[in-house]
């Protein structure tokens, strides 16, 4: 096994596109590390420059220690797992799976006791006689991880592996991977679009927009204390809320309504007057009408909304609104941009209709504030 170092990588395409900028990051021995963010953001690049199959413009890429820029990828000692699986339709599952074994040159007596015991981890030995078009997307993916786990590599590669299977099918393969991860120890970088993934599946998170990494960190740091506004509405679903306001005489204000701050955001904060973006996860609001107190920062004096549209999830109710002026949404790129409905998570015993009017409780102890200017974190 091995880290894997990028230090100072920069990768730059001919028409002038930066599709990584200057990234620095350590990723420890055995981690499981996840690179997340919009289409686009670079992420897949870095994946590929440490695979080998993208060159950097400038900047080191280290693997166990030894620097790899111009070595091979079949001299890195990775192996990759894609979208696509990328299996040979007219072979055996045993075959699909020994074939980087062959290709190695290892004994025939070797290969089948790789081959066997990757299938068993897998819980697809009795697979491996059939051929790709036999079997189902979750037992062809499992195929495509075999073909890497025999390898026994000291990093893994994985492309958004999961992206083509159903929801339900996505969620069972999560558990499985990270119960592999903790077998194997392996040195695992992870990329994907899915922020769900990202959350369940890395022991550390990269958030990435434009070539740039936002804020690493575990899964609930980057929920709890984001660091900037896309990492605060990319991470977390539905999206942060945000409403424009102002700080003044220890309260927060924004449009026509005021609300005291609890001692400890106050302390934080202090006394001075400053614009600001109050950040709201949707599960910071709360229904007073079911007697809900909230906790200790909740706000004494409720907010006056009128209901958009509900969503009775079962174990939740969604609730969409707008307070007069104060509304906010977030774009898919995880930016902000004021003017939309705003959304709270409520106990699922909230009932409401679209038109009504109702008032919403705030937890001001849990709110964020960011620098409108900047959008980074107060």
């Amino acid at each position: 096994m091995a880290g894997i170092t990028f230090a100072g990588v920069t990768k730059q395409f001919g028409d002038g596109t930066i599709a990584v900028d200057d990234l620095d990051l350590d990723i420890r021995d055995g981690e499981f590390m996840i690179f997340v963010g919009p289409s686009g953001c670079g992420k897949t690049t870095a994946l590929r420059m440490v695979a080998g199959l993208e060159h950097p413009t400038s900047g080191e890429i280290l693997i166990g220690g030894r620097v790899v820029n111009d070595l091979d990828p079949v001299d890195r000692d990775i192996a990759m797992v894609f979208q696509n699986y990328a299996l040979y339709p007219h072979m055996t599952v045993r075959d699909n799976i020994g074939f980087p074994l062959r290709m190695q040159n290892i004994p025939k007596s070797e290969r089948k006791q790789r081959i066997e015991s990757a299938a068993d981890l897998l819980g697809i030995g009795e697979l491996l006689e059939r051929k790709p078009g036999a079997l189902s997307g979750g037992q062809r993916q499992r195929v495509a991880m075999g073909r890497a786990i025999v390898r026994h590599p000291t990093a893994f590669l994985m492309d958004e592996p999961l992206s083509n299977l159903d929801a339900k099918l996505r969620v069972q393969m999560r558990a499985e991977l990270v119960k592999l991860h903790q077998r194997l120890g392996v040195t695992t970088l992870y990329v994907t679009h899915d922020q769900t993934e990202a959350m369940t599946l890395g022991e550390r998170v990269a958030v990435l927009n434009r070539g740039v990494i936002q804020q690493v960190d575990t899964p609930g740091e980057l929920y709890t204390n984001p660091t900037n506004t896309f990492v605060a509405t990319f991470i977390g679903s539905p999206a942060m809320n945000f409403l424009r306001g102002r700080i003044s005489r220890g309260g927060v204000e924004f449009a026509s309504y005021r609300l005291d701050l609890p001692d400890s955001v106050r302390a934080h904060h202090g006394d001075g007057e400053r614009e600001v973006l109050l950040g709201l996860r949707p599960e910071h609001f709360y229904d007073p009408r079911l007697g809900t107190a909230g906790t200790a920062g909740a706000a004494a004096t409720p907010l006056p909304v009128t209901v958009e549209l509900t969503e009775q999830l079962g174990s939740e109710t969604l609730l969409y609104f707008r307070a007069d002026g104060v509304s906010a949404e977030q774009s898919s790129e995880g930016e902000v941009e004021l003017g939309g409905a705003l959304v709270a998570r409520l106990d699922p015993r909230t009932r409401a209709n679209a038109g009504d009017r109702l008032e919403l409780g705030i937890d001001l102890e849990r709110a964020h504030f960011f620098d409108p200017a900047t959008g980074n974190a107060l």
